[in-house]
């Protein structure tokens, strides 16, 4: 049995909660970090067995820190499970690009960063392809306007993506420079790159779409061993349309692949 402890109750955190909650072989939900433990007190009484209550530094007690809250505060989540030797689970995959020396420090400590797939599919593959040679990697994200909202690129640019009214281009470059500008937006590129071959030859395009019911996410791969084209369509998340209904699945099904006698896939 392994315990987990999760940061940030929104979206991802409370849908992986309550799975947790109602029942994993292996896995016992025993804490969760909030800012607003009046509100999650409240969210959390209906459960068979409610977590403590704790502050960030408190998640580290557990075996498995998954963090699934704003990216501001990712190192505050990443630190103590890393200097704690945990297992470290970020949802914030893009805000762990340019903090890559919590890697090194993980190799240090002995504790393991176990990035999730999120919204994303064919990473095994890309995987294998990068053992080889590969040529190019490139993502092509259409989101609702609504669903880029807040983005630091949009305000340094002042782009106002409620008023567009047909597709537009917004954004085009590496991964590392997309994971700055929509650090909620762009896990999944975050996640591809580290799969393949690294954040800058990863290119990203990120088109503000207002005709898109879905978070649309399109993958090409030049390898010597393969070419890969790989699309999905996420159903955004009614409580947030930065991220996919799919995400805290993803969550979940890397927790399971933790603890499982079998294990499908790489």
């Amino acid at each position: 049995m392994k315990t987990v402890a999760i940061a940030g109750l929104g979206a991802i955190g409370f849908e992986l909660a309550k799975a947790l909650d109602r029942g994993v072989d292996g896995l016992k939900l025993i804490a969760v970090s909030v800012r607003d433990q009046a509100r999650a007190a409240d969210r959390l009484a209906g459960f068979h067995t409610p977590p403590h209550l704790t502050d960030l530094a408190g998640l580290a007690r557990a075996d498995i820190v998954v963090e699934a809250a704003p990216a501001a505060i990712f190192e505050a989540v990443a630190v103590p499970a890393i200097e704690a030797g945990r297992i470290f689970v970020p949802s914030s995959v893009g805000a762990l690009l340019p903090r890559m020396h919590l890697v090194d420090r993980a190799r240090q400590t002995g504790a393991r960063i176990i990035a999730p797939t999120g919204a994303l599919l064919g990473l095994d593959a890309v995987r294998a392809c990068a053992e080889g040679e590969v040529a190019s990697i490139t993502i092509e994200t259409r989101k609702p306007p609504a669903g880029l909202v807040g983005a630091p690129y949009l305000t340094e640019n002042d782009i106002d993506v409620l008023a567009i009214t047909t597709p537009t281009l917004i954004f085009e470059g590496n991964a590392l420079d997309a994971a700055r500008g929509f650090p909620a937006n762009v896990n999944v590129a975050a996640a591809l790159a580290l799969a393949g071959i690294g954040p800058h030859r990863t290119q990203v395009r990120i088109w503000a779409d207002p005709t898109a019911l879905r978070n649309m996410h399109t993958i090409k791969v030049e390898a010597a061993a393969a070419r890969l084209t790989m699309s999905i369509e996420g159903v955004p998340s009614d409580a947030n349309p930065r991220t996919g209904k799919l995400t805290p699945l993803s969550v979940l099904a890397c927790l399971r692949g933790l603890v499982s006698t079998l294990k499908v896939g790489s």
